[in-house]
């Protein structure tokens, strides 16, 4: 049953809602999964049951840049034509007072149990709590729900006090499975910032973010001084009854990367063991001209409950929005990813015609992972997105379209050293050959990098790749993803074009152009 508090805030939602409905959405999404108002970050609870593909998410319906969080909840028949069903938890506890942080979904025989951090911060008179290493609670829920819509007690599983003494505050985002481990039935990993210093020491100036650059300042800015010495890690607990949880391992990394790891995943494709968590904090060299913050995984060797080694890092996306990603397993057997499409803190870029609509972000297409080489994820749009294709333009080596479909998927094959594709007149993505380092590099530029133009403030991203054989872009109406190679690389960015026409030239490349008719 309801408490007042949830019914208060259950009354509100639906008001902001409502009121957001009789509003026009020149730049809403077609195909992918938008907020009706507000608010949107990380999806959390991602599963099918029944058929139906459930996608919950971060939702702060009454803050277009942000609030106090709470899950909304979306479904899908196909993974391409999204349901708002409503918002379902709510900050309506002592233990998840500030937000119902994130969190997963773990499909039992008659229920759904959903995990996620309850985030508390302590009241503070005098100033004396920083948020990280003092005031905040961090605690680990679950409720259970038979069908995805109604819920029952939450119950209380894990508190600061059962984490490893030398950790901050902030501990969370538990992603749940069934293992059938020797080290326990089920396995939760929860991302964790491991303190770097002892209280009232200074890190040393040749910390890895000790640098004059305005990232190393935003990084202070929003995360404390701390950040320059604390570490990123995953904890790993094991439980045989999904009540009682116990510290089965940390994952570390052997040198510093990161002050914190967040929305930490594991999964196995093909034998290929794979740790997804998105670290905070990396600075300098490649990183400069990447993200603020960044979403990847590593290749696990041997176990996460007992002795493992890392691989390389490798990024999910290098476009400019993408974060918080989480995968779940179709009832198929496909390990599908989604991310939130946006980035937070970075001023630099943003999203204001949304935000003139009163909405704000929206998650990433659905992806099939597969396994590919040396560790290699390969990620692909789910297969549904075909059903969506209707009429095409094909083309051998260049295409032109004064004006294309809002909502498109575009295929490149046969892709040799030369590509240039320029889309609504201010999109670039193209092939650049670096004499100096003997690699090339697959960049995506917004010809004006002002905040009225397409890009509202975003330049350019690129990453080496070997060669460029094959490209597909999935278009929407303020969204662009680009696959390069099957996936090898990922590029996303929200885009906001004054024209919708079509310039692509790939000299004897196989070119073709699908309308996608969403909703149909």
């Amino acid at each position: 049953m309801a408490n007042a508090l949830q019914r208060d805030l259950m009354q509100l939602v639906k008001a902001a809602e409502d009121a957001a409905s009789r509003r026009p959405r020149t730049w809403a999404q077609t195909y992918h999964l938008m907020p009706p108002v507000g608010w949107l970050n990380d999806p959390n609870g991602l599963y099918q049951k029944d058929g139906v593909f459930h996608a919950y998410f971060q939702y702060a319906p009454f803050d277009v840049e942000g609030g106090v969080k709470m899950w909304g909840h979306s479904t899908s028949p196909d993974l391409v034509s999204w349901t708002y069903e409503g918002c379902v938890l709510f900050p309506d506890e002592p233990f998840d007072c500030h937000g119902v942080y994130s969190g997963s979904a773990l499909v039992l025989d008659d229920h759904v149990s959903m995990f996620y951090t309850g985030n508390v911060k302590l009241p503070d008179g005098n100033g004396a709590y920083d948020y990280i290493h003092t005031g905040r609670e961090g605690n680990t829920v679950v409720v259970d729900t038979a069908d995805g819509e109604t819920f029952g007690e939450k119950r209380l599983l894990l508190t600061n006090a059962d984490y490893p003494s030398d950790l901050s505050c902030h501990v969370r985002d538990p992603k749940v499975w069934r293992a059938d481990a020797p080290c326990g039935t089920y396995l939760m990993v929860q991302g964790a910032r491991r303190r770097g210093m002892a209280e009232g020491a200074v890190c040393s100036a040749d910390s890895a973010l000790a640098s004059p650059s305005p990232r190393h300042e935003l990084f202070v800015r929003c995360h404390g001084a701390s950040c320059e010495c604390d570490a990123g890690e995953v904890l790993v607990f094991a439980s045989d009854d999904l009540t009682t949880w116990r510290l089965q391992n940390r994952i570390q990394s052997s040198e510093r990367f990161g002050f914190m790891w967040e929305c930490p995943d594991y999964f196995e494709l093909a034998g290929l063991q794979v740790l997804s968590f998105s670290p905070q904090g990396l600075l300098g060299g490649d990183w400069e001209h990447r993200n603020v913050y960044q979403s990847g995984y590593v290749p696990v060797a041997g176990d996460i409950c007992g002795r493992y080694e890392l691989g390389t890092f490798h990024l999910w996306d290098a476009g400019f929005d993408f974060y918080a990603p989480q995968t779940f397993e179709a009832k198929d057997g496909r390990r599908i990813l989604m991310g939130w499409m946006g980035m937070p803190d970075d001023a630099t870029y943003g999203n204001d015609p949304t935000l003139a609509e009163g909405w704000q972000h929206c998650f990433t297409v659905p992806r099939e992972l597969t396994a590919g080489k040396e560790g290699v994820v390969l990620q692909r749009p789910v297969r549904e997105v075909a059903s969506l294709r209707g009429q095409a333009h094909e083309a051998v080596g260049e295409l032109h379209l004064d004006t294309m479909p809002a909502a498109c998927d575009i295929v490149l094959e046969d892709v040799g050293d030369e590509i240039h594709v320029v889309l609504g007149e201010e999109l670039e993505l193209f092939a650049d050959s670096d004499s100096d380092e003997g690699c090339t590099r697959f960049v995506m530029r917004f010809r004006d990098a002002g905040r009225d133009t397409a890009g509202c403030g975003r330049a350019e991203r690129w990453e080496r790749v070997g060669a460029v054989r094959s490209v597909r872009m999935l278009v929407d109406t303020s969204s662009v993803e680009v696959f390069v190679n099957d996936g090898e690389l990922v590029m996303s960015t929200r885009w906001y074009p004054q024209c919708r026409s079509c310039a692509i030239m790939v000299p004897g490349a196989r070119i073709a152009c699908w309308e996608l008719n969403a909703n149909a």
